[in-house]
């Protein structure tokens, strides 16, 4: 296998939590997206909301915050009752602040597009008259 074969793991866990840090230095809300309806998802059902729940992750918020590279996963009170929420790295669809909307929306980048292969093609000569 070449270099250029090789599978990179998905960089949605180190561009979360640089964007986490960066909404939190600016002295404001991070909200993190996520796909209530993928697999392994643990979140307070009665807040989802067409599929995806929008969980408020800031530090007086939550505790205990591990945006490891599998997971995201954090304690919280919803309606007053303490629960552990976790959500596969894979469900987090987009991390924002709440006061302004700046952050980022993920893509599928676990499969990424096939590259393409540079194809030369014969050229093609007509004769116009």
């Amino acid at each position: 296998m070449s270099e250029d074969d090789k599978k990179m793991t998905s960089c949605r866990p180190y561009l979360l939590r640089a964007i986490y840090e960066w909404i939190v230095d600016n002295d404001m809300t991070p909200f993190v997206l996520v796909d209530a309806n993928a697999d392994s998802v643990n979140v307070p059902t009665d807040h989802v909301s067409n599929g995806k729940i929008i969980l408020n992750i800031s530090p007086s918020a939550v505790k205990a915050l591990d945006i490891a590279n599998d997971q995201i996963c954090f304690n919280a009170r919803f309606s007053g009752k303490p629960m552990t929420v976790t959500a596969p790295m894979h469900a987090a669809l987009a991390i924002y602040a709440k006061e302004n909307g700046r952050g980022m929306v993920f893509t599928d980048d676990d499969n990424p597009p096939e590259p393409t292969k540079n194809v030369q093609r014969q050229p093609q000569l007509r004769v116009v008259k």
